[in-house]
C-alpha cells in the first residue's frame, strides 16, 4: 500500500517537473497573454538627438533594411535584424511590410480637435481670426452630436497621417473633452487633453468661470487621467485669455495634481505677446506662467515665437517644452521659430512639433516638416552673416537647417521626449509601445516617384533610408506618404481602405 502511494507521488512529481521544464523551455513565441507578433520590413528609428552630433547626425539614427519587430499585446518585445531574431521565434506570426519604411509613430505636440471643420478658414492673424472662426466653431461643440462627429473625423484624420500621439487643447465645454478620451480609448491611442481654461477675450458663452473651470478639470482627472493610454493636461488656454483667477486655478490643480501635464500656448502673435505681461502684472510671457507655479517638467508651451533669450534660458532650466507649429506660425503671419536658439546646447530646450490645426492648415507632421524646413532656411539665411554682419552667428544658422535626421527625430522620439513620454514611446526599445508608421516613398505626385529614382530603388543603408525621408517630406510632403498606421500593435490605417479599423496582417503584401 505504501509502496504504491510512493510510485504516485513519484508520477505526480516527475509530471510536474515535465511541465514546469516545458514552461520554462517554450519557444518565446507563445506568451502568456497568446501568440506573440511580429511585423517585418525596413525600420528606421533614433537612439539619440540629431542636434547632440552635428556633423554627425546619421549616428542619432538606427536603420535595419530588413528588421523584424516582435510585439507582446501591443508592447515591443524584441528589435533587430531579421536574420537575428526569426531563429529565436520559431512559429512567430509575421506580417512583411514590403517597399516601405517603417518608424515610429508620429507625435503632434499641439492640436485642437474642435477646429477640424474650420480648417483652411481664411487665416487673418491670430487674435481676429479667433474671433471670426474659432470661437463660434468650438462652441458648437456643446452640442454632444456634432461632438462626436467632429471627434470621430479628428482621430481618422490623425491615423491617415500617421500620428499615434497627439497633445490636444481640448474645448471649454467638459463634455466635450469626455467624448475626445472616450474616442481615443476605443482606438487605443496615446493622448493628453484637458478642459481648455478660458474666461476672457472670448464670447460671454464660451467662457467658463474659474470655480466652474477648477471643477470641470478635477472631474475630467479623476475620470480620465492615466485610464487606458488617457493623459490629462491641465491647460490654461492662454494668458490673453485667462484672468489672473483662472489662471490661480489653474496653479491649484497643479499643485493638487502633480502627476498631470501643463499644456497652454506662449508669444505666439505680437500683440498677445506684448499685452499678455501687461494683464497678470508680469515682465514677459512666460512670467504670467511662472508666476502661478506652472512652468517645469510637463509643461508645455505652443509657438514661442517671440521668446526672448532670457525666457528660452529659464524654459531650459525648468526642464519644460516649446512646441513648434511652423503650418500655423505662417498661416497666421505670426512670425518664425528660432530653431537654432532652441536647440543651443548650453540651453537646450525640449521640443515636440505640431500642427496646430487648424490653423496650421492640415493634420500632417510631414507637412510639418515641410514647412519647418522652410523657416528653419529662413533663419539661416538671416543668421549667416549675408544679411547684417551684426546678426551672424554660424552655430545658430547651422542649427536651424532641418535634415531629414533632425526632421523625423522631432516628430517621434523627439516628441517623446518633449511630452516626458520617452520612456512609452518614441523609438523600437523593447519595453515600449509599439505605435508604428509605413511610409511610401513612391507615394505622392509623379515629381515624388522621379526624385526618388535619382536616389535608389529601395535603401539599403541609412544614408539611403535618410535621403528617401528628406524626399517625402520635401516633395510628397504630407498624408498622401503613408501607407499603413499602427497602434499598440494593431494595424488601425491602411491606405486604400474606406474606414480607420483594425486590420488583421497580411502574411505578405
Amino acid at each position: 500500500m505504501l509502496s504504491s502511494v510512493h510510485k504516485i507521488k513519484r508520477l505526480i512529481a516527475t509530471v510536474f517537473i515535465v511541465l514546469l521544464s516545458a514552461a520554462i523551455l517554450s519557444p518565446p513565441s507563445l506568451a502568456a497573454d497568446g501568440k506573440l507578433t511580429g511585423v517585418r520590413g525596413t525600420f528606421f528609428d533614433f537612439i539619440d538627438d540629431p542636434w547632440k552630433h552635428v556633423g554627425d547626425e546619421e549616428a542619432s539614427a538606427r536603420f535595419y533594411a530588413d528588421g523584424l519587430l516582435v510585439m507582446d499585446n501591443g508592447i515591443i518585445k524584441d528589435f533587430g535584424p531579421y536574420s537575428e531574431l526569426s531563429s529565436k521565434y520559431p512559429g512567430l506570426e509575421v506580417t512583411s511590410i514590403a517597399n516601405r519604411i517603417i518608424t515610429p509613430g508620429f507625435v503632434d505636440g499641439h492640436v485642437h480637435f474642435p477646429q477640424t471643420r474650420v480648417l483652411g478658414a481664411y487665416g487673418l492673424q491670430l487674435l481676429p481670426w479667433l474671433e471670426e472662426w474659432i470661437f463660434p466653431e468650438e462652441m458648437k461643440y456643446k452640442d454632444a452630436a456634432y461632438a462626436r462627429e467632429g471627434v470621430k473625423h479628428y482621430f481618422d484624420n490623425m491615423l491617415s497621417a500617421g500620428t499615434t500621439t497627439v497633445q490636444d487643447f481640448g474645448n471649454s465645454y467638459k463634455s466635450a473633452v469626455d467624448i475626445f478620451f472616450d474616442e481615443a480609448s476605443k482606438r487605443n491611442m496615446r493622448v493628453l487633453c484637458g478642459v481648455s481654461g478660458l474666461d476672457r477675450s472670448a464670447p460671454a458663452d464660451y467662457c467658463v468661470a474659474p470655480p466652474q473651470f477648477y471643477s470641470d478639470s478635477k472631474e475630467m482627472i479623476q475620470k480620465w487621467h492615466r485610464k487606458g493610454r488617457n493623459l490629462y493636461a491641465i491647460t490654461p488656454r492662454f494668458a490673453y485669455g485667462d484672468s489672473p483667477e483662472l489662471m490661480a486655478m489653474c496653479g491649484k490643480l497643479h499643485k493638487e495634481f502633480p502627476d498631470c501635464w501643463v499644456n497652454t500656448h506662449v508669444s505666439e502673435n505680437p500683440t498677445e505677446t506684448r499685452n499678455a505681461p501687461l494683464e497678470h502684472k508680469c515682465s514677459d510671457y512666460l512670467g504670467c506662467y511662472e508666476k502661478y507655479g506652472l512652468v517645469g517638467p510637463k509643461f508645455t508651451a505652443g509657438h514661442g515665437v517671440w521668446l526672448s533669450d532670457n525666457e528660452i534660458e529659464r524654459l531650459h532650466k525648468a526642464g519644460a517644452a516649446i512646441s513648434f507649429c511652423p503650418n500655423s506660425n505662417t498661416f497666421l503671419g505670426s512670425g518664425l521659430f528660432r530653431l537654432g536658439a532652441v536647440t543651443d546646447p548650453r540651453k537646450r530646450v525640449r521640443l515636440t512639433f505640431g500642427t496646430d490645426m487648424g490653423g496650421g492648415n492640415s493634420f500632417s507632421m510631414i507637412n510639418v516638416l515641410n514647412q519647418a524646413y522652410k523657416v528653419g532656411l529662413c533663419n539661416n539665411t538671416m543668421l549667416d552673416g549675408s544679411v547684417d554682419p551684426r546678426w551672424h552667428d554660424e552655430a545658430q544658422a547651422e542649427r536651424n537647417k532641418l535634415n531629414a535626421y533632425r526632421a523625423f527625430y522631432s516628430i517621434t522620439l523627439g516628441g517623446a521626449e518633449g511630452l516626458y513620454l520617452e520612456k512609452l514611446i518614441g523609438n523600437f526599445n523593447p519595453g515600449k509601445e509599439a505605435d508604428f508608421v509605413a511610409l511610401d516613398w513612391n507615394a505622392g505626385p509623379s515629381s515624388m516617384r522621379w526624385h526618388q529614382s535619382l536616389i535608389c530603388q529601395k535603401p539599403a543603408t541609412k544614408k539611403e533610408a535618410a535621403q528617401l525621408l528628406f524626399g517625402i517630406l520635401a516633395v510628397g510632403g504630407d498624408e498622401r506618404c503613408v501607407d499603413e498606421t499602427w497602434v499598440m500593435g494593431k494595424r488601425l490605417y491602411k491606405k486604400g481602405l474606406t474606414e480607420t479599423s483594425a486590420v488583421p496582417g497580411e502574411e505578405q503584401r
